[in-house]
Parts: structure tokens; sequence; C-alpha cells
């Protein structure tokens, strides 16, 4: 069981100003989507307008946006923190870490900042501009995909 969770960097050298920067946005990203999506997920259109949902194609309740935050943009960008900032060594991510050259976290990173800039481009086509949010979560967005893309971080996270 120790191996799975195995919480040692595979290197010794300092981790790198982007690397903890990415953190702190991964953070910051997780503890406000978590309550956002729990939220949605709770109340649903008796605290959001139902309005919300008649212009997405495909999405008929705020389920699947709920879901979206919480386990997606708000669990996964915490895993991804953790991940980035000690690096653990997960067996079952070693064959992702082999194609990429990269630790598994560089791939969330990447991953989260890309799906939520299209999660607020999508957010400003079908519900226009409604919120200072909207401009806030989307430079999240590409701060995280800008840090995800710095040498000091790919180099952080490459794999031996």
């Amino acid at each position: 069981m120790t191996e799975l969770l195995d919480p040692r960097p595979h290197t010794t050298e300092r981790r790198p100003w982007p690397a903890t920067a990415a953190v702190v946005v991964l953070v910051f990203l997780g503890l406000s989507a978590v309550p956002s999506g729990a939220v949605m997920l709770v109340y649903g259109t008796e605290m959001f307008p139902a309005s919300w949902v008649d212009d997405f194609p495909l999405i008929d309740s705020l389920v699947l946006p709920g879901l979206t935050l919480l386990v997606g943009f708000g669990l996964g960008s915490l895993v991804t923190a953790y991940g980035v900032w000690r690096r653990p060594r997960w067996p079952a991510l070693r064959g992702l870490e082999r194609a990429t050259g990269h630790h598994w976290s560089w791939l969330a990173l990447l991953l989260i900042g890309l799906g939520h800039a299209l999660w607020i481009g999508l957010e400003y086509a079908y519900l226009g501009a409604g919120s200072f949010l909207q401009p806030t979560y989307g430079a999240v967005a590409l701060l995280l995909i800008a840090l995800a893309l710095t040498p000091a971080v790919r180099r952080w996270l490459r794999t031996p």
C-alpha cells in the first residue's frame, strides 16, 4: 500500500517558483470550485437561474455542470496541486508518465487549464458576459496553461 502513495519527490532539486505558483492557483481553483459545484448539485435551479441550461445543447439540468465543478475543477485541482507539490509516484499512472515524459501532474495541470478555458469560453458563448467572475476565472485558466508550459515547471515535473 505504501508504494501506491509514495510521497517522495523523484529529485532533490529546489521547487521553482512557477511550480509553487501553479500549486497556489490550483488550490484557489479547487477551493472555489468544490463548494460551487456542491451548491449547484444540492440546490440546482432553486439557487441558480434555470435559463442557464436552457440554451446549452445536451444539458437539461445543473447536475453535469455541478459535477464538473465539484469533481473536475474542484477535487481534480486539489489532487493536481498535491501532485505538483509532492510529485508522488503512483504505479497506476506510470504508463501516462512514460508516454508524456513528465510526472502525471504536469498533464493534469495542462488539462485543467485547457478544460477551464473551454468552460469559461462556453459560458461566454451561451450566457454572455454577466459577471466579473468570468474574466477572473478566464485569467486563472490562462495562467494554469502558461505555468504548465514554462520550462521551469516542465523541468520540475519531468520524469527521471
